[in-house]
């Protein structure tokens, strides 16, 4: 479940453990183990608990516990940013242009990052609120409650784009234009987009039905498909919003690693 390639980039990044000479107690799961019982949560959405440890896993509190650690130790963000660095050296990053959409998950539990939604009878949820290149590869990902409006969540995105090397000169960071639908209609985040030195081009309310950016805003909602084929993502499981961050950060480095996958 974990390929040799991922592997080969996830290692580096994972924090080191100091081994105990004295009382060493039994002997800790190894990092690759543990990575595969969080990924068979991530794709399969089956609890902790039931983590079947006859396949090797360990226990689903201990994979719980590493996946904390290493989200605590930004493992996934610097992964993310390896990977991305690799695109844009190959020149697989579209930074003509960038698009923005959103998605409301169902919160099973109350927690922080979540709200009464506006879409569901105002049960607690949240958002999965995403920013990707022009090919859909995602460039950021952020969470917020489900009583949030779109429009709240676009500069964050734009500023959680982290500066990606690979190429002479100074990293890139920018895309150039920036296309969204009538949630992020309003004069006011244009200004601060501009400011930014990006392009808006944002659909505006009260205009007839169409406005001819689905041409090009299709890849993000392909890309928020390929977010929810893991299951664990579907619904807000988790109370504690920095685990279900780690699992955001997690899938958006494996849907950035197929895309580097298909360079070989």
């Amino acid at each position: 479940m974990v390929p040799d390639e991922l592997w080969r980039r996830i290692e580096p990044l994972l924090p080191v453990k100091p081994r105990r000479f004295r009382s060493p107690g039994r002997s800790r799961l190894s990092d690759r183990q543990a990575l595969q019982g969080i990924l068979f949560v991530l794709h399969t959405g089956i609890q902790w608990e039931f983590l079947p440890q006859e396949l090797g896993f360990g226990s689903g509190m201990t994979c719980w516990r590493r996946l904390a650690e290493w989200n605590d130790a930004d493992v996934w963000q610097r992964l993310h940013e390896v990977l991305l660095a690799e695109l844009h050296q190959a020149g697989r990053l579209d930074w003509s242009r960038a698009v923005i959409d959103s998605s409301h998950v169902r919160a099973a539990r109350r927690g922080p990052k979540s709200g009464p939604s506006p879409v569901d009878r105002a049960r607690p949820g949240s958002k999965h609120n995403f920013l990707t290149d022009g090919a859909g590869i995602p460039l950021a990902v952020t969470l917020c409650g489900g009583n949030r409006n779109d429009v709240t969540q676009l500069i964050p995105l734009i500023d959680a784009i982290p500066a990606i090397p690979g190429k002479r000169g100074r990293p890139r960071q920018r895309p150039d234009e920036l296309y969204a639908d009538r949630g992020y209609d309003h004069d006011k985040y244009r200004r601060l987009v501009r400011a930014r030195g990006i392009r808006p081009h944002i659909a505006r309310r009260g205009e007839a039905h169409g406005s001819g950016l689905g041409t090009i805003r299709w890849v993000v909602e392909r890309t928020i498909a390929w977010y929810h084929g893991m299951k664990r993502l579907r619904i807000r499981w988790e109370r504690r919003d920095d685990i279900h961050e780690a699992f955001l950060s997690l899938a958006t480095c494996i849907i950035t690693f197929r895309h580097v996958n298909r360079l070989c």
